[in-house]
């Protein structure tokens, strides 16, 4: 319901074989880029912000480019790069563009190495220097590097600090352009440690270039850097010689999949883009491992390295939830399964009257916890069913088909009409405006007679409930709406990549200080302030979260109740109720990702546990010290 603004989207691939291969078997020597493509397309819901490619060519002689990049801002991003990309060939006589040897010698974008990145921004920094790939170029070939990735540093600072005692002077403070000059200056590091080996061996000349290229190791690049990072994520580069790795965070919070055959090497943040775009069955596909990279040198040779030890299993849930595409059949049955273990709540929250109770859904992402949650209610009227049969009752046959005639109904009542521009300037006008964003269908419930159960997918600020789809609801003038939320509440900020740092973000934090405020227990936040203070005064890695604090004294069922009563419009006629998902519910669901911090406060990383408590200061001393 409402956009999140998380997740970007990362996709590689290696080609093993010379162009000509693809050409002769495939039909066009653009297959590497024509994979990148569609690993891109397929990740598309990661990155409606931006996006960038990369290409390296490994034998191109002195003289010759050899390291290529194209990026772009906006929804149409992904099209306007690989236009660009293509822009070599239009110089040329259509004949020869499917000629493998001509492409490589004359299309910048025919090579053996890609990368590409779709970019979603979850720190408000917008313009095309923030758009990966990064390049760092040098004279060097092995001194070269792009970096792209999914990921956010909670200590970037740290980073920074780090890199400017080695004597760097960073032009940028944002943590991808940190991250490639930490790992750029350990490239240099190593490039560096194998020529004075060549050297002592005597090699000149080219030869000490070429041994530079197939001695040195990636491994070393990326242990001494990986262990100064504290966050999520899931990096990738590749050199100028041609060297590529791709490397998981320690606590597994992003995500990343990868295939290898003798042709190819492909990865990409989701499983099922590689599925799609390679046809493969999701056996083929393997994930990386917290901790690991995956590094293949300019040969082509593959190997797993780890490169830290893993600290966790804990990827993000809301990857199951909401961000990655609902095709894959593992998440498809989750997404399922959520909307299923809602099913005691629901019937509760509607008395059990399943006769005079309409099931729906908030299009569109949630259709799909819509159809577990209806299932769920299909077996246990089923079950119902058949303990009425089978009561011994005398039952008449007007009676046994009265039981046999009962349905769970449901209807589309709620329709996702076109995107409108709010181009009136004034308040009240704009909110009239996305008043009508969702439309009904008029009639698929009966009057006062019927409640409403509409699920979604999470419930944030809740804006769009309160000023939009609850009044619209409402027209069809239910008994009740009872509206449904397949994630638990979210209560705390995300430091990983969602784009949702601060509490002001949630209406369950709101709800939450309410309730305070009505019981007179405002001495907790005064006390959590305190706390919070006093914890940024402690090493990084001794840093715990006093923000649990904050919703300690109610139950989830009393929060609930509250951020119902803030999300009633005035003017509404119907009751409304508001049902979420609990953590077990959750983890049973989603029991292979279990990172919940923005549920439970339980951050996986030291870093998350500073930064929940500095956003809670800066909420008090902006909001409440004042107040």
């Amino acid at each position: 319901m409402e956009q999140l603004l998380h997740e970007c989207g990362v996709a590689m691939i290696r080609l093993r074989k010379p162009l000509s291969y693809y050409n002769e078997k495939y039909g066009t020597w653009a297959y590497g880029i024509n994979k990148l493509f569609l690993l891109m397309n397929k990740q598309y819901n990661r990155g409606q912000q931006g996006a960038g490619i990369a290409c390296v060519k490994l034998k191109a002689n002195p003289g010759e480019d050899y390291m290529f990049r194209e990026r772009a801002e906006g929804a149409g991003a992904i099209a306007e790069v690989f236009a660009a990309a293509e822009k070599s060939m239009a110089a040329h006589p259509s004949e020869k563009r499917n000629d493998a040897d001509f492409a490589y010698k004359n299309y910048s974008f025919a090579g053996e190495l890609y990368m590409g990145h779709l970019r979603y921004c979850a720190t408000g920094k917008t313009g095309i220097q923030y758009v990966h790939p990064y390049l760092r170029r040098n004279n060097w070939r092995a001194k070269n590097l792009a970096l792209c990735g999914n990921f956010h540093i909670t200590n970037v600072e740290d980073v920074f600090k780090e890199i400017v005692s080695h004597g760097q002077h960073p032009r940028v403070f944002a943590d991808t352009y940190i991250l490639l000059e930490l790992i750029g200056h350990r490239l240099d590091r190593e490039v560096e440690r194998v020529f004075k080996q060549c050297e002592a061996e005597g090699l000149t000349g080219m030869n000490i270039t070429n041994a530079i290229e197939d001695r040195m190791d990636l491994a070393n690049v990326l242990k001494s850097s990986a262990h100064l990072l504290d966050g999520g994520y899931v990096l990738c580069g590749v050199t100028g010689s041609g060297e590529m790795f791709a490397m998981r965070d320690p606590w597994g919070v992003r995500t990343a999949f990868w295939y290898a055959d003798d042709e190819v090497f492909a990865m990409a943040s989701e499983r099922v883009a590689l599925q799609t775009a390679m046809n493969l069955k999701a056996e083929q596909v393997v994930e990386m491992q917290p901790g690991e990279a995956i590094i293949m040198n300019k040969k082509g040779e593959l190997r797993i390295e780890r490169i830290l030890p893993q600290l966790a299993f804990l990827p993000c849930s809301f990857e199951r939830i909401y961000f990655s595409r609902g095709n894959d059949g593992d998440i498809y049955n989750e997404r399922k399964k959520l909307g299923a273990n809602l099913m005691d709540k629901i019937l509760k929250a509607v008395d059990y009257d399943l006769d005079n109770t309409v099931f729906s859904f908030i299009p569109n992402t949630a259709e799909m916890a819509f159809y577990g949650m209806a299932e769920a209610m299909e077996k246990y009227l089923m079950e119902w069913k058949i303990k009425e049969l089978t009561s011994g009752k005398n039952l008449t046959n007007e009676e046994i088909e009265k039981i046999l005639s009962k349905r769970v109904r449901q209807e589309k009542v709620a329709n996702k009409d076109i995107k409108m521009r709010t181009f009136i300037t004034t308040g009240d006008k704009r909110n009239d405006l996305a008043g009508h964003v969702y439309d009904i269908t008029y009639g698929s419930i009966r009057p006062g007679v019927d409640n409403l159960v509409v699920i979604d997918d999470s419930i944030v600020r809740g804006t769009t409930l309160r000023e939009s789809i609850l009044s619209i609801l409402d027209r069809l003038e239910p008994k009740k709406i009872v509206v449904v939320s397949s994630s638990p509440q979210i209560r705390y900020p995300d430091y990983y990549g969602i784009d949702m740092e601060k509490f002001d973000h949630f209406v369950a934090f709101f709800a939450a200080l309410e309730l305070l405020q009505e019981r007179g227990m405002m001495n907790i936040v005064n006390e959590t302030y305190v706390a919070c203070v006093e914890e940024l005064k402690k090493p990084l890695s001794e840093i715990k979260n006093c923000t649990k604090a904050i919703y300690a004294p109610f139950t989830a069922d009393e929060i609930s109740i509250k951020i119902a009563e803030i999300l009633k419009p005035a003017n509404l006629k119907a009751d409304v109720e508001i049902v979420f998902q609990s953590l077990t519910g959750l983890h049973e669901a989603c029991p292979n990702h279990l990172g919940d911090w923005y549920f439970s406060g339980d951050y996986p990383t030291p870093g998350g546990n500073m930064l929940v408590n500095r956003a809670f200061i800066e909420h008090y001393e902006k909001y409440i010290i004042n107040s």
